[in-house]
C-alpha cells in the first residue's frame, strides 16, 4: 500500500511525546513535513523525527502539494480555524481532542470537510484501543444486562498556572483537557445522548476549572458519573459499568498500550479477561490512512464528535465555565 504523506502542524508536547512516535510505527504513514511557529522549532523536529521537510509557518505547509493529510495538535482555540484552512486546502485532517470548543465550531469543521471531499477525524486515540471494542461488545451482547450505572474518570496532577492548558484564552481547564475523555467513553459505550446533564466544578482564581464532576441521566433512568481534574500528585483513571445482571470493572488508562485486564462479575461468577493493544496513536493514524487509501469510514465519526461536543457544551454551561 502506498503510504499517506503526513504533515504535522505544530510542535506541541502531545505531538512529540505521543502522536509522532505512534506515526513512526504506522505501516501506512510517511512523516513528510512539519511546521512550527518558527523555522528553528520546525527544523529541530525535522531532525529529531526524520521529516523530509520543515516549514516556519503553517501556511507554507498547507501550500505544499505533496502533503496529503495533516495532524493538528494546536491549542484548543486554534482547532477550528486551522482545520478548516487545511480542509479547504484539500488536506485530510486528524485534529486533536477536543475537536473544537463548541458544537457549532465542530459542525463548521465537518461541513468544510464534506464540501472539499476530504476526511476529518477527531483524535481520540483511545477509541481505537481493542479494550474499548471488547467492552462495547460485552455490553451489546448483554453480558451485564440492561445498563444501570457507569463511571469514568481521568484525574491528573496540578499544572503550573503558566501551562497553556490552564489559560482561559486557549479554552483550558480540566473539562476541556481531560474531561472530554470520560464524556466520550460514556457516550461511546451507551451509544446515545443523555436527557439531563448536571455538573459542578472547583475553579482557580482565573476561572479555570481545576476539578469537574458531571452527572448524566439517560431517558431510561440509566445514570453515569464522570470526574476530571488537575489536583492530585499521580494520575488516576477509572472505568466501571453496572447492569441488572452484573458489572465490568477495569483499571484501564486512556491511551494505554500493552495488556489490559477487565473483570466481569455476574451470577455465573467472576472472570478476568485480557486484551492486548498496540500503540493507540499508531492505530488511529493507520485507520485514517485506510480511509484515505481504501475508502474506510472514520472510526470516530462526524455524528459521534458532534454528540460529544454537544454534551461538552451542556457540561460547560452547567458548571458556568
Amino acid at each position: 500500500m502506498k503510504k499517506v504523506r503526513w504533515g504535522v502542524m505544530g510542535t506541541a508536547d502531545i505531538a512529540r511525546g505521543q502522536t509522532i512516535p505512534g506515526m513512526l510505527q504506522a505501516d501506512n504513514c510517511e512523516l513528510y513535513a512539519v511546521a512550527g511557529r518558527s523555522a528553528e522549532k520546525a527544523e529541530a523536529f525535522c531532525r529529531e523525527f526524520g521529516f523530509k521537510k520543515s516549514y516556519g509557518s503553517y501556511e507554507e505547509l498547507l501550500k505544499d502539494p505533496q502533503v496529503e493529510a495533516v495532524y493538528i495538535p494546536l491549542p484548543n482555540h486554534l482547532h477550528c480555524e486551522w482545520s478548516i484552512r487545511a480542509l479547504e486546502a484539500g488536506k485530510h485532517v486528524l485534529c486533536e481532542k477536543p475537536i473544537a470548543v463548541s458544537e457549532d465550531e465542530a459542525r463548521r469543521m465537518f461541513d468544510a470537510a464534506e464540501k472539499n471531499g476530504v476526511f476529518l477525524m477527531e483524535a481520540f486515540a483511545y477509541l481505537h484501543n481493542p479494550f474499548v471494542s471488547a467492552v462495547k461488545a460485552e455490553l451489546e451482547g448483554g453480558t451485564v444486562g440492561t445498563l444501570r450505572y457507569m463511571e469514568s474518570a481521568f484525574v491528573a496532577g496540578r499544572r503550573p498556572d503558566t501551562d497553556i492548558r490552564l489559560r482561559r484564552e486557549t479554552y483550558g481547564g480540566a473539562l476541556f483537557d481531560l474531561g472530554c475523555y470520560p464524556v466520550s467513553m460514556i457516550l461511546w459505550m451507551t451509544g446515545r445522548e443523555p436527557e439531563q446533564v448536571q455538573g459542578v466544578a472547583q475553579f482557580s482564581d482565573r476561572h479555570i476549572d481545576l476539578f469537574t464532576s458531571g452527572l448524566l441521566t439517560f431517558k431510561d433512568g440509566m445514570m453515569a458519573t464522570l470526574d476530571c481534574g488537575m489536583l492530585i500528585p499521580a494520575r488516576h483513571d477509572r472505568f466501571a459499568v453496572y447492569g441488572e445482571k452484573g458489572s465490568i470493572i477495569s483499571d484501564f488508562a486512556f491511551n494505554q498500550p500493552g495488556e489490559i485486564t477487565y473483570t466481569v462479575q455476574t451470577a455465573a461468577g467472576r472472570e478476568v479477561k485480557t486484551v492486548t493493544a498496540r500503540n493507540n496513536y499508531t492505530l488511529e493514524v493507520e485507520q485514517l490512512g485506510r480511509c484515505i487509501r481504501n475508502g474506510e469510514t472514520p472510526h470516530v465519526s462526524r455524528e459521534f464528535s458532534l454528540m460529544n461536543a454537544r454534551v461538552m457544551d451542556r457540561l460547560l454551561k452547567a458548571i458556568e465555565y
